[in-house]
């Protein structure tokens, strides 16, 4: 099933069946462990509506935080090699790969997050951007995985690949990410076998396309929740990218106007442009 979060309420779909649930309140009716059987629940009393209009679609978001991991993916770590070289700090990122602990870092609260068709930043004190495609998780406030929902994680390589103490600064700004266009909700976990994909076009031309399986990330979902949930309390639930494993080589960055599509099977596509 997918779960939308639209202007007019959450829109529940199954098939090709749509069901229109006229609750507000994401918070409450998201941060539920038993959030499939809920919707099927919901699903048998609720009459048929529209499908989804797209306009009316926002961000999977309210008032949770949302959460990112780095160097999930061989690529990542070569990526981030690449762009701290010359400060002294490649080796960091080759030993985080390899440790015990990933990398988890604050990403954003709702209000620097947009949803599909809205517009993505890049700072203005940057000169070298990406965005990074994303499985993300919803993950109530007990620490259960209860859905999925794709994530662009945008990055300023110039700024991080300075120094990565600048991290905050690289990934941390307004319209910094992006979530959608829906929550996934399955009794089972997500298919490692899926496919997440990137398209980037520049004056309607693809200017980069690239895709990976979600089986070459070299943690577990749950152990990345395990380590952000260590000593935080998430009252409302938490969002948590999983890292990328598709990064644009440092002859390319991202220009105002271009379209960023990311889609991972069983969930859709998420488009955004630069504002």
């Amino acid at each position: 099933m997918k779960l939308y979060k639209t202007k007019e309420g959450i829109l529940i779909e199954k098939e090709e069946n749509s069901y229109l649930f006229k609750e507000q309140d994401w918070d409450t009716f998201i941060n539920d462990d038993n959030l499939f059987e809920k919707l099927e629940g919901l699903i048998q009393i609720l009459q048929k509506s529209a499908p989804v209009n797209v306009a009316d679609i926002l961000a999977p978001i309210q008032n949770q935080e949302l959460w990112a991991c780095g160097v999930t993916y061989l690529r990542s770590k070569v990526g981030r090699q690449e762009e701290s070289k010359a400060a002294g700090g490649s080796d960091f990122y080759a030993k985080v790969y390899d440790a015990e602990r990933p990398e988890v870092f604050f990403k954003a609260t709702a209000h620097r997050v947009v949803g599909t068709g809205d517009k993505v930043n890049i700072r203005k004190d940057s000169v070298w951007d990406v965005p990074e495609p994303e499985l993300t998780l919803v993950v109530t406030s007990s620490g259960k995985i209860v859905g999925y929902t794709i994530g662009n994680d945008m990055s300023s390589r110039s700024i991080e690949g300075e120094n990565p103490l600048y991290l905050p600064q690289a990934k941390t700004y307004d319209g910094c990410a992006a979530l959608g266009p829906c929550v996934f909700v399955t009794d089972q976990p997500i298919d490692l076998n899926s496919l997440i994909q990137l398209e980037i076009k520049r004056d309607q031309k693809i200017i980069f396309e690239a895709n990976i399986t979600l089986n070459q990330m070299k943690r577990s979902l749950e152990e990345l929740v395990s380590f952000v949930y260590r000593e935080c309390s998430f009252p409302k639930g938490c969002l948590i990218m999983t890292g990328t494993g598709i990064v644009p080589g440092s002859d390319f960055t991202l220009h105002s106007k271009d379209e960023i599509k990311i889609s991972i099977d069983s969930i859709g596509t998420l488009v955004n442009t630069v504002r």
